[in-house]
């Protein structure tokens, strides 16, 4: 494979498209310095082999998002993303400048506290929620008695991180359903499609008639039903990619 015939294909895809729908997996976010989950370092892929996942060099709010990160903003600002899903918690494309209605976080985010009851998504500052005094907030922890009440109904606070055995989020779920039927292309980038139910969302784009492009550093569990395939690092991918599509605009890309 020629990456750079590749790179200009997508380009050509993407710029086309109608209602491009990305899906992002933690291989968006190495190149921020965070671990992945499924790859031969990743955190599941260590703990099955009875080791300790890497420690982060920082703590995870320090963490910036990387050239991918931006790569996709570009792609929103150019008016050729219509909608992103993403399983990462890491808060990464909130901070890149994604806008918070253009964004479906299947498995939470750790900057995000949500209303059991309202369902509301609540940002940690805005309600006084300290883990150091209040914990993680997860579902399956006890409440504590000082924990903050949800502003606008005083239901219980818990954090929007999905955990195992916890219940997918229904809003996220349904919007990233109803955007990917509605897509022509959906590019599946950094992910090993492994965990579901979430990574039923590009075969549901698939099944809509969208065009379904998996690109990844490794294997996918969904290799087989991609239209293209591609085998690349995320963030030298989406920049290549934004560049040339700037370039098929006749002008130069922000930086």
């Amino acid at each position: 494979m020629n990456l750079n015939l590749e790179i200009q294909k997508i380009a050509k895809i993407l710029n086309s498209s109608s209602y491009l729908v990305i899906f992002t997996g933690a291989g968006i976010s190495t190149e921020s310095g965070l671990p992945d989950y499924r790859g031969p370092e990743g955190v599941w892929t260590l703990r099955e082999k009875g080791l300790k996942p890497k420690p982060l060099k920082q703590p995870m709010e320090l963490i910036e998002p990387n050239t991918a990160h931006f790569a996709i903003v570009d792609l929103y600002k150019m008016g050729i993303l219509k909608y992103l899903i993403s399983q990462n918690v890491d808060n990464l494309h909130l901070k890149s400048g994604i806008p918070q209605e253009l964004l479906a976080e299947l498995h939470g985010n750790f900057e995000l506290m949500k209303c059991m009851d309202c369902d509301e998504r609540l940002q940690k500052g805005e309600i006084g929620w300290d883990d150091q005094e209040h914990g993680k907030g997860y579902r399956t922890e006890k409440i504590k008695g000082n924990q903050p009440k949800c502003p606008y109904c005083s239901g219980r606070i818990i954090s929007s991180v999905v955990n195992f055995n916890d219940p997918m989020p229904e809003r996220e779920m349904e919007l990233a359903r109803s955007h990917a039927i509605r897509s022509d292309v959906i590019l599946a980038i950094g992910s090993t499609l492994s965990v579901f139910p979430a990574a039923e969302i590009p075969v549901i784009a698939q099944r809509s008639g969208a065009l379904f492009i998996i690109v990844n550093s490794g294997p996918t569990d969904l290799d087989m039903l991609a239209d293209i395939r591609i085998e690349a690092k995320a963030g030298e991918f989406l920049t290549s990619v934004v560049d040339h599509i700037s370039q098929l605009k006749g002008g130069k890309r922000d930086v």
